[in-house]
């Protein structure tokens, strides 16, 4: 076996070993804001204690008053620097939901080759314009939770930023592009299920970031989670000259049929929501 080989299987046996006992590597930074997520689901918290919660994590604290005070939350235009009041302006969800969104930006940023930092840059822009089209798709369409859409959607690909996250040690087995995502094509989903399940994710969430690359799939009764998600992914990767287009318009999957998204009405939606996108787009950036 020659030494790029070892690596490769070296790399291979160490995610199998993580997958299998659950103990997934995250950056320092990334486990304490998700340790601070699981702190806030606590539905009796009072908001002086989530107000604490938040306030131990600098990150997490800037970006909850930064959302906050972001057009698409600010009343009048009003700002504020008390995590109290900036958490009862976005409410409880979303304040929980910031600590996700801040999460995977601590798995983007950290370190890794000119070539590794293009491709998880990438990804990241594709899982915020995902996020922001469940967002409004789920508004719009549906009555389900938006932002558990938009969570769905920014969640979508996480396990490619693990594999990602990780690969940045092994950098010299990769020699091309194509080995690295013959190794994430391989193992993101498996690896996607225990990162959200070590996260405490819903299992309506976790289910549309598992289940939302099933163009085929069927339910009976009105659209889910998982349906919004497939159509926020199929409508980014028509209007993206970097991604290659996942259905045919002629012959829609049951899901935008479920939705009813035909091209038109695809136009239509983006059109009138235009605004609304680009402020999420901006709060997650």
């Amino acid at each position: 076996m020659t030494d790029l080989r070892a690596k490769e299987f070296e790399f291979l046996e160490k995610l199998s070993e993580e997958l299998s006992t659950g103990e997934l590597l995250f950056p320092t930074s990334l486990t304490v804001t998700m340790k601070i997520r699981r702190a806030l689901n606590d539905p009796t918290a009072s908001i002086e204690k989530v107000a604490r919660i938040i306030g131990a994590e600098p990150v997490l604290s800037a970006q909850i008053l930064r959302m906050a005070n972001s057009v698409a939350y600010s009343a009048g235009g009003t700002s504020t620097n008390d995590l109290k009041q900036a958490a009862v302006r976005l409410g409880f969800e979303t304040t929980r939901n910031v600590a996700i969104t801040v999460g995977m930006k601590q798995l983007v940023q950290t370190k890794s080759n000119t070539e590794g930092a293009e491709i998880v840059n990438g990804l990241w822009n594709r899982s915020i314009r995902v996020a922001a089209l469940s967002f409004v798709m789920a508004k719009k369409l549906t009555r389900l939770n938006p932002d558990s859409a938009m969570i769905g959607g920014l969640l979508h690909d996480i396990g490619k930023f693990y594999i990602l996250n990780r690969a940045n040690t092994f950098s010299e087995i990769f020699p091309d592009k194509q080995a690295l995502w013959d190794v994430i094509d391989r193992w993101h989903l498996s690896i996607g299920a225990a990162i959200l399940d070590s996260w405490d994710i819903s299992a309506d969430v976790q289910a549309a970031v598992l289940e939302h690359r099933d163009l085929e799939r069927t339910h009976k009764g009105p659209p889910d989670l998982i349906d919004v998600v497939m159509a926020a992914d199929v409508v980014d990767a028509l209007h993206q000259l970097d991604r290659e287009r996942v259905t045919d318009w002629n012959k829609l999957p049951p899901g935008l049929v479920r939705l009813d998204l035909d091209l038109p009405a695809v136009t239509t939606l983006l059109e009138e929501t235009s605004g609304e996108l680009d402020l999420i787009f901006q709060a997650l950036s």
